[in-house]
């Protein structure tokens, strides 16, 4: 579909354009459009119907959506964000320059201008600031019949009609009640006889990483913003938790690969850019490296004496750092899916102990087999070497294990003790080890 489309393009055929383009779906659009030029990409936005528009833009990139605002009328942008659903309209305004975010604000209504306002006052990544208004709210007084239709009334510009918020005259949180139970209940039962208490609330200044495991610990399609006096002031959807799911892993991710987290996308973000997010992490490790360093220089009379030891560092140190680069990253991946708590620290202690003693033990084993009978290396290096690993390994799975969590617990993030910063430590450590055990097993 995407290719007939482009072929019209080409070829100028707009009105066959706008046939064909308003049988897909929102998302596919808004990809297409991503893939034109920008004169053409804005006639074709401009043929379709209003409220299809409107969808569109809130799937567009930060730029296109940028250069539509820049380039069309007043009225187009009014037109635009009144279909607009609230959240969306505030995550848009977030990601623009000030230029633009006045030419929106100018274009929206008194209300709606006062609600952004106080969405963009909550702090960044909190509750408040992730939430949308379009929500079905119910009176308990209210029976059945009457709630059916109510939501028929206003359901039409709501986010979800699924589940129904139950609240007092004060606006006070009681209950919920999915549209399921009130479509199977007889229309004069009232709505305080079927809602349910027992739900799950969240206050505006929650975190979004708080939020997200609350969804997936209780399987949720949508939960309930209160205040600080239980007032219902939004909900927060499940499209809206996947986006926030997908920025954190991506944020640890990059916190594991030992970079400055960003949430602009590779090919859009400048050289620079990404040079500045990267050098700073490269430059704490390079400077870490130095101890490696100075290990190397205080048993530099051990290396005179027995050159071949230098052969065997650069594995020591690559099999350390990768045997605690697995254990981190089960760990960092275990605290983020709420697997491991904080308190299992000791269980985590004592697995990766003994996880590190087979797979330290079969790689020293394999170790000793091939540098003493296929390389032909003295015996006592060869076992100097492979006792070297055994406890490498060991100490390198328990560091990697233990240390995401003493992270968590100082309130770190535990993605930092990733990778890179696992295998700078890992590797003094090795090396310490690696020339004390020399020094006591050849007597040098």
């Amino acid at each position: 579909m995407q290719d007939i489309i482009k072929n019209l393009v080409k070829e100028g055929m707009f009105s066959k354009v706008k046939d064909e383009i308003v049988k897909m779906n929102v998302v596919d659009i808004a990809s297409l459009l991503e893939e034109l030029e920008e004169e053409k990409m804005l006639i074709i936005f401009r043929l379709l119907p209003k409220d299809i528009a409107a969808e569109v833009f809130s799937y567009m990139s930060n730029e296109q959506q940028q250069y539509i605002i820049e380039v069309i009328t007043d009225k187009e942008i009014q037109t635009i964000t009144d279909r607009l659903f609230l959240d969306d309209t505030v995550d848009i305004l977030e990601e623009m320059p000030s230029n633009v975010v006045k030419k929106i604000l100018k274009n929206t209504t008194k209300q709606k201008r006062q609600l952004i306002n106080l969405f963009l006052k909550y702090p960044e990544n909190s509750a408040g600031s992730i939430m949308t208004i379009e929500y079905v709210d119910l009176k308990k007084e209210m029976k059945v019949k009457d709630s059916l239709e109510y939501i028929k009334q206003i359901g039409v510009d709501k986010e979800t009609v699924d589940v129904c918020y139950v609240i007092n005259k004060n606006r006070k949180l009681e209950g919920v009640v999915s549209l399921r139970k009130l479509v199977l209940t007889d229309g004069d039962i009232v709505i305080k006889d079927i809602m349910d208490t027992n739900f799950i609330s969240i206050p505006t200044n929650a975190d979004q990483e708080e939020i997200a495991s609350l969804f997936k610990k209780y399987n949720l399609l949508a939960m309930p913003v209160v205040d600080k006096e239980n007032r219902l002031v939004g909900i927060i959807t499940i499209d809206d938790i996947v986006d926030v799911i997908e920025q954190e892993n991506t944020e640890d991710l990059q916190k594991m690969a030992a970079m400055t987290p960003t949430d602009e996308e590779y090919l859009k973000t400048g050289v620079f850019t990404l040079a500045r997010h990267r050098l700073i992490w490269l430059l704490i490790l390079m400077i870490s490296a130095t101890f490696t360093g100075r290990i190397i220089i205080k048993f530099e009379e051990l290396l005179q004496s027995a050159v071949v030891l230098t052969t065997f560092i650069p594995m020591l140190m690559d099999t350390g750092g990768n045997s605690g680069s697995q254990s981190s990253t089960l760990i960092i991946r275990g605290l983020a899916l709420e697997e491991i708590r904080l308190r299992d620290i000791l269980k985590v202690f004592w697995k990766e102990f003994r996880v590190s003693g087979i797979v330290g033990i079969s790689l020293a084993a394999v170790n000793f087999i091939r540098i003493y009978y296929l390389e032909k290396i003295d015996l006592m290096v060869s076992i100097t070497v492979s006792i070297s690993l055994l406890f490498t390994v060991i100490v390198a799975k328990v560091v990697g294990g233990v240390l995401p969590i003493i992270a968590k617990k100082l309130k770190f993030d535990p993605a930092i003790m990733a990778g890179p910063l696992i295998t700078t430590i890992v590797d003094a450590v090795a090396l310490t080890i690696y020339f004390s055990l020399a020094s006591s097993i050849l007597a040098i």
